[in-house]
């Protein structure tokens, strides 16, 4: 199989979906492999280190496009490539299918093969970690005076408290933020609607973080005394509510910091909107707002070291055993498939879109198999079923 290593283009994103290690690994298993010129340059890999390791560099996306059977990236599908997308060709990359109408409409248009990777982690992705870690550190960032924050100490000084934080999600993301705060010192409490992973946290640190679930009332009930907020919660694209509305801000001193980690759209935030690495902050009834959508790209090496190393099997199970046998073997592959060939297979998007979806196990042709099995994506349900 010919396997193309593209280059991203989203704004601020430096991250790379193999490295020199993993280009040589699928070399090894007999594949061509072409990385597009400077595909690695952000995240500290040069050209020079994926020709020694095997790797065929293209001078433009467009070669990889016309000449690769697979082809992956880190973010999603950006609108001026639509136009490469072709019929049978695979694609992986964190497409985030049910908030893209337009990204899922080229898809279909182009009966392509979409797998989504924000969905094919067994373990949790790599990036969530980076997400919630990195995150907490432009928290900080956010609280100095010079960046409008009211210019508290993490974990304080002689004499002068450290800042109140209050963490909305548990999950691997809330988890990643909250063993930086803690570790420097930060009074942190955790929110969530799971009150098994609640007394989890509580003994991982020996009862010296606050634990309290995850309502609007909760969080209005703290938020004068909270100085930094991060929100890691995974909202329901359905929902039109909010955790937090604006008038809710009001209740925070001004100079508080609110970090939008999840950064959904729409998500539990009413005050919160996509910004970049360029210029990330803004301000909403005096609190600093911190909504980068792709955090995890200001430490592209390390994030594309760990990212690359936990994909590589994923990515060798399709290309040495084709697709459909991946998705058998695979349960977290075979509920990333987005879109077959003009028809979506994505539960989620058929949910939040209206679309009609098949099951990946019925395009395939391998319901009838021991397949290896995953829990659902999200809760979101569609019996909005193709008929073949």
């Amino acid at each position: 199989m010919v396997f193309g290593v593209l280059k991203d283009i989203k704004e601020g994103e430096n991250r790379v979906i193999c490295t020199p290690l993993e280009v040589a690994s699928i070399v090894a298993a007999g594949h061509t492999v072409l990385v597009e010129k400077d595909a690695g340059k952000g995240a500290g890999f040069s050209n020079e280190a994926y020709a020694k390791m095997g790797a065929t560099i293209a001078e433009t996306a467009k070669e990889l496009w016309d000449k690769c059977d697979f082809l992956a990236k880190v973010k999603e599908i950006d609108p001026s490539e639509f136009g490469y997308l072709k019929e049978n060709q695979m694609i992986y990359c964190c497409i985030h299918p049910a908030g893209h109408p337009e990204e899922v409409q080229a898809i279909l248009d182009s009966k392509c093969i979409a797998i989504t990777a924000e969905d094919s982690h067994r373990w949790g992705s790599p990036n969530c970690e980076a997400a919630g870690k990195q995150g907490a550190l432009f928290g900080l960032e956010s609280m100095l005076s010079i960046n409008g924050g009211k210019g508290k100490f993490v974990g304080g000084f002689a004499g002068a408290p450290g800042m109140n934080v209050v963490i909305m999600g548990g999950g691997i993301v809330g988890q990643g933020a909250l063993s930086v705060l803690y570790a420097l010192g930060a009074n942190v409490t955790v929110m969530d609607i799971n009150p098994g992973l609640l007394k989890t946290l509580s003994d991982r640190y020996d009862q010296k973080i606050n634990t309290m679930f995850c309502t609007q009332q909760t969080i209005a009930s703290v938020l004068p005394q909270t100085d930094m907020i991060i929100n890691c919660v995974k909202w329901p694209k359905q929902r039109k509510d909010f955790l937090i509305t604006k008038e809710m801000l009001k209740l925070m001193e001004p100079g508080s910091v609110l970090v939008d980690i999840s950064n959904d759209d729409p998500g539990c935030i009413e005050s919160s909107h996509e910004t970049h690495h360029d210029n990330p902050r803004y301000v909403v009834n005096g609190v600093v707002h911190y909504c980068v959508s792709n955090i995890p790209g200001a430490v592209a090496h390390s994030t594309s070291v760990a990212l690359a190393g936990e994909t590589l099997p994923m990515l060798l199970n399709i290309m040495n055993n084709g697709l459909t046998e991946a998705c058998v073997r695979d349960g977290y592959i075979r509920r990333s498939l987005t879109a077959y060939k003009g028809y979506l297979t994505h539960e989620e998007t058929s949910g939040i879109q209206g679309r009609p979806w098949i099951k990946p196990e019925d395009i395939l042709g391998i319901a009838d198999r021991k397949l290896d099995p995953a829990p659902p994506a999200t809760t979101t349900k569609s019996d909005n079923f193709i008929k073949l």
